[in-house]
């Protein structure tokens, strides 16, 4: 399978993509508060983002999308809007996971997000949408050592390897603390599988198309 996440684009560019083979296309919505969504994307809109994503399931993508959490100025009520808005959208994948704030930005003094209320959301998405695609993320093992197989436990059902050479990870640091102890790379395939059954799961090494999905 062939998963792009190259941000906004036209439809007619989302076509061409699709045309040429791709299969998935990640897009996180990231919140639905309005007024956040601005104060983080001056140049941008939060309808335009909802318009890429309807676009891109009406082609025929396996579509996913997805908020951070713990986002500075988010309340509860906000989660709710967010899960609300992903129980209508119906996507393929939900990607969600703990803001940590990076030194080299704005809001690099910030608090971050909490692995309980990952966990918690996670399980939530879960029985909201029972078939979806939903990775226990590497952010959230980045904040707590064993996040991601309680993750597994809450819910997510993917774990999405990182194949770049260990000397270029640090070239593109999302956040500050990011793991690059190998554990995710390649070589490591192993200590992949056993976290998986630590938790308690079987790995299978398949594409993991969503059972909703055919390809147009």
């Amino acid at each position: 399978a062939i998963t792009l996440s190259l941000g906004e684009r036209g439809e007619e560019s989302f076509k061409r993509l699709y045309e040429a083979g791709a299969d998935r296309y990640l897009l996180r919505h990231e919140t639905v508060n309005e007024k956040l969504y601005k104060e983080l994307h001056p140049n941008m809109s939060l309808d335009n983002r909802k318009k890429c994503l309807e676009s891109l399931k009406e082609i025929g993508y396996q579509v996913g999308s997805g908020f951070l959490i713990g986002l500075p100025g988010l309340k509860l009520i906000d989660y709710a809007k967010d899960l609300i808005f992903l129980k209508k959208l119906k996507p393929h994948m939900v990607g969600i996971g703990p803001f940590i704030p990076h030194e080299d930005t704005p809001l690099k003094n910030e608090n971050g997000g909490t692995a309980y209320d990952t966990i918690t959301l996670l399980a939530i998405i879960r029985l909201l949408l029972p078939d979806v695609l939903l990775p226990a993320t590497t952010a959230l093992g980045t904040i707590d050592p064993k996040g991601r197989e309680k993750g597994f436990k809450a819910g997510a059902n993917v774990i999405m390897p990182n194949l770049s050479p260990m000397e270029c990870r640090k070239k593109y640091a999302l956040y500050n603390g990011k793991v690059f102890l190998g554990k995710e790379s390649a070589e490591e395939k192993l200590k992949i599988e056993n976290s998986i059954l630590e938790a308690g799961f079987q790995p299978i090494l398949t594409r993991g198309d969503n059972v909703r999905w055919k390809r147009k």
